[in-house]
């Protein structure tokens, strides 16, 4: 017994020395401030990251099912002879930004796109949009589309490499509809001659330069083949045109949502960094990952708004 006390005693001074190590290594809680810039780090890091994700990939997705249910109605309004042929439907209402006008295939570069009334931001999300303040495709004058170079699905990202001659086929509520490709420009080019009195015109509209890159317009003229066709007049002039509807117009309309996706996601990081310290590393990648991943996503698809219509 005698011998025994001794080790005892000194195996219990040992595991002492050992918890007073233990306590005199461990990390010190970090100071207010390397806080609050690891909470706007995190932040950064979230927003960047989902703006990424939702331009390259998640857009993509984002347009094709647009497009695909776009289709599915504007092929029914065909078939019922409902189609529009101006600025508002068959009941006289205007047409809400969105709704489907024209169906457009360029053999060339394998683009078959339902075509939208708008060209904001928002509804070239979907896919290629009319401008307002031109006559639909196939009717007297020129009409005017336009579309995204790359995010979104990119329907116009080969636009540049159409060439003199090849056709353009345009469906709408007043039929079928040829044009022939007369010629690429790009700002401050030479504009095409004057159309006929009675003639029909179609121009291309997209961002010129790398894509996400954009450094300037890039414009595609094309003539109709054969006989141009009336429509209504215009609910909207060119003067009074939205510059959000314009060649590279942005939309501030929404802002005040994605102030409030940024207050969640402001909210979300700074959770990650108090947990991160105080609960647990696997618990905190668990719990607020989704939640971050899913604000993230939400702030970079109003953020997208801002962005040029063409991009």
């Amino acid at each position: 017994m005698s011998t025994l006390a001794p080790e005892r005693h000194d195996a219990e001074a040992s595991g002492g020395d050992a918890a007073a190590s233990i306590a005199t290594n461990a990390v010190p809680p970090l100071s207010l401030r390397l806080q609050f810039v690891r909470a706007v780090l995190v932040l950064v890091c979230a927003l960047s990251l989902s703006l990424v994700l939702q331009l390259v990939v998640l857009s993509r997705l984002q347009h094709s099912a647009s497009q695909e249910r776009a289709f599915s109605a504007f092929r029914s309004k065909l078939a019922q002879g409902t189609a529009p042929v101006g600025p508002a439907d068959e009941t006289g209402v205007q047409l809400a930004f969105g709704a489907g006008v024209a169906y457009l295939e360029i053999p060339s570069i394998e683009l078959k796109e339902v075509v939208l009334e708008g060209t904001t931001p928002g509804v070239l999300f979907a896919g290629a949009g009319h401008r307002r303040d031109t006559p639909l495709p196939g009717q007297v004058g020129t009409s005017v589309l336009m579309g995204r170079r790359a995010a979104f699905g990119g329907p116009f990202g080969d636009l540049s490499s159409l060439k003199k001659g090849d056709p353009i086929k345009v469906t709408t509520g007043q039929g079928e509809f040829a044009f022939t490709v007369i010629g690429t420009r790009l700002d401050g080019d030479p504009v095409p001659a004057a159309l006929p009195a009675n003639g029909a015109r179609l121009t291309l509209i997209t961002a010129a330069g790398t894509p996400f890159i954009p450094n300037g317009v890039q414009y595609v003229d094309a003539d109709l083949s054969g006989a141009a066709t009336g429509g209504p007049a215009r609910a909207i002039s060119e003067a009074a045109l939205p510059a959000s509807e314009r060649p590279m117009g942005t939309d501030s309309g929404t802002i005040w949502a994605l102030a409030m996706w940024l207050q969640a996601l402001v909210l979300l990081s700074i959770a990650a960094v108090w947990s991160w310290y105080r609960w647990s590393r696997p618990a905190t990648w668990i719990a607020l990952l989704p939640p971050l991943t899913l604000v993230g996503l939400a702030a970079a698809g109003e953020l997208a708004r801002l962005l040029p219509n063409l991009l």
